[in-house]
């Protein structure tokens, strides 16, 4: 069992103001981490623009056949035409989302591991609650509770989709790093606090902005399982090998590297620290009980998501493995985990397609064709009904024509597009149940959209 960390009475705002002051001047032997400013688009926003908000509190979801918790924070100025940044923070072992939000009893200072002191009229906050007050994501149970809320907040709250960002301690880092493996393009970057591979790494080819805190003298996860995930994402994001600078033994100091070379847009930050199994080290001190609200941890994180500006960012890059051939295909939505599937075998035209349970069968296989084309029973296409281009326009099958309503972009970043419209193939109202329609929809980027091809 991961303890959890013990924590101390509250502190006066100006330590917080100390810790980020800090990282700003660097330090006889201490390396402060440099970022370069990611040029930005414009942003992707949600169907929940221009809607009144989703309310701050307690919340639930529907999530594989149980109710899954959380709670929200919306930022007290909220505009309902203003797309927002979103950040998950996962709890440890043992913690809870209460516990998080609340920052514990360093207080108001460490809500959200000491994010939302410093940005709560630029970002939308969300504290999950884990099964067991754990991350297990047995059976890929707690990527999928995310995409049910991803789904939640998209549909009630105004978010800039390129602006997604993960972060958690301990087990909470472990979820964190699953879902840099999971959804590398949903999320745009993580941070993860002394964590290790404990919630699994499903996919784990694809770049994501990458942030990892580790101790040297961690006793609960050795530092070698930080390592192990900073290099999968050293490895995905294409940067040079190269030795990491790491404290001295007994320095009581922290370095933050910087990995250079790496993929534009992509980077890897490594920071260590001469301490113990904490999310808020301090310098000078080599234990687990100082108060977190005074860590140097706090402005290395904000300094990091600071530099994703809002927009689109840059493709995804396919996977590192051989992509799947074009004939036969399954196409898996990546929220629901089921196939794009032509309702009943049904060959009529117009029919429109649906999700369904995975069952490899002649109505869920398709091919794709050097004309684009989406065939399915060899005969019919993917169209986009009536050669519609607006929101909502029904995807069915018809006889194949050659026409551009029946041509599809396969995009690295799992989005279908139709070449005639632009739009992206989507599960309507973010479905992710059997009988879920699919349709045509303004590409927002989120997970009922992305579309694994095996």
């Amino acid at each position: 069992m991961i303890p959890v960390p013990r924590r101390v009475q509250n502190r006066h705002l100006r330590w917080l103001l100390a810790a980020i002051a800090s990282i700003t001047t660097a330090a006889v032997g201490v390396l402060v981490a440099t970022t370069v400013n990611i040029p930005a688009a414009s942003a992707a926003s949600t169907a929940g623009c221009g809607k009144a908000p989703l309310a701050s509190g307690q919340r639930t979801v529907q999530s594989g056949g149980s109710t899954r918790s959380y709670i929200l924070r919306v930022p007290d100025s909220y505009d309902m035409n203003r797309a927002y940044r979103l950040i998950f923070a996962f709890h440890w072992r043992g913690g809870t989302m209460q516990d998080v939000d609340s920052g514990g009893s360093s207080g108001y200072a460490w809500s959200y591991y000491g994010q939302r002191a410093l940005e709560n009229t630029t970002t939308i906050f969300v504290a999950p609650q884990g099964f067991g007050n754990g991350w297990a994501n047995s059976g890929g149970q707690d990527v999928t509770f995310v995409d049910n809320m991803i789904a939640q907040l998209d549909a009630g709250l105004c978010i800039d989709t390129t602006q997604r960002f993960a972060m958690g301690f301990s087990y909470g880092g472990g979820m964190s790093y699953a879902l840099a493996c999971a959804r590398p393009a949903v999320f745009r970057a993580v941070a993860v606090y002394s964590g290790a591979q404990l919630s699994g790494c499903s996919g784990g080819t694809q770049a994501i902005g990458y942030l990892g805190f580790h101790g040297l003298r961690d006793g609960v996860l050795n530092i070698s399982s930080g390592r192990a995930l900073r290099d999968t994402f050293v490895r995905n994001n294409g940067c040079p090998a190269q030795n990491a600078t790491e404290p001295a033994q007994g320095s009581l100091t922290h370095t933050v590297y910087t990995y250079s070379g790496c993929r534009a847009g992509y980077p890897v930050v490594w920071a260590t620290f001469d301490a113990g199994h904490t999310p808020g080290p301090w310098d000078g001190s080599p234990g687990e009980t100082n108060p977190h609200e005074r860590s140097w941890t706090i402005g290395v994180a904000r300094s990091f998501f600071a530099q994703f500006g809002p927009g689109t960012p840059p493709t995804t890059p396919p996977p590192s493995s051989p992509t799947p051939s074009p004939q036969n295909l399954t196409i898996k939505g990546q929220a629901s985990n089921r196939c794009l599937d032509v309702p009943g075998a049904s060959t009529t035209n117009g029919t429109q397609i649906q999700l369904w349970d995975c069952h490899g069968n002649s109505n869920q296989r398709w091919t794709y064709t050097a004309s684009k084309q989406l065939q399915v029973y060899g005969s019919k296409c993917l169209d986009a009904s009536g050669q519609g281009t607006a929101n909502g326009t029904k995807a069915v099958i018809w006889d194949c024509n050659g026409q551009a309503n029946q041509q599809w972009n396969l995009n690295a970043n799992g989005t279908i597009t139709g070449v005639q419209s632009g739009l992206c193939l989507d599960a309507s109202g973010y479905g992710t149940a059997n009988g879920t329609l699919i349709h045509l929809w303004a590409c927002h980027g989120g997970t009922n959209q992305q579309w694994l091809r095996q």
